[in-house]
């Protein structure tokens, strides 16, 4: 809830600059200005992962990649890459839906081991790259486009 919320900053649309078309498998043209997503993923540093084939791509590159954080237009709120570039780990465990959930914005915790990764990433499909997108994973699993985002509670 609090990641959702602070991708949001205030919004209630698909992205927080508003709606999001999908363009062809890799093109979300809305998301280029405030997120890395499949379509314009693009990298030429080495361990680059091969793009060649992803096809309908808002940019033609071969290879893609993770970029530095705060390249991309930041939300209402200044936070940078809140959507695409890596997906982020939350302290959520796994629910099917919101029935039941803390009204409170802590974290919902439960007997599913598997975690909740939001935001999308550079990896193709840009209907991941949604506030509202929850993917799930078991704890230990790593991926080169997933992330996590240190927060400091303030008092």
């Amino acid at each position: 809830a609090e990641w959702e919320y602070s991708c949001r900053a205030g919004t209630s649309s698909a992205i927080y600059t508003g709606a999001l078309r999908i363009l062809g498998e890799n093109n979300g043209p809305e998301l280029d200005a405030i997120s890395w997503y499949g379509g314009n993923s693009g990298v030429t540093h080495k361990g680059g992962y091969d793009s060649s084939g992803w096809s309908e791509k808002q940019y033609n590159h071969k290879t893609a990649g993770t970029h530095p954080v705060a390249g991309k237009l930041a939300n209402a709120w200044g936070l940078h890459d809140m959507l695409g570039n890596v997906r982020e780990w939350c302290e959520d465990n796994w629910h099917d839906n919101y029935y039941g959930a803390p009204e409170n914005g802590t974290a919902w915790l439960g007997d599913d081991p598997r975690r909740i990764l939001r935001g999308g990433c550079w990896y193709p499909d840009p209907g991941y790259c949604r506030t509202a997108y929850r993917f799930r994973c078991m704890p230990y699993y790593r991926l080169y486009y997933f992330g996590f985002r240190p927060v400091l509670d303030l008092p």
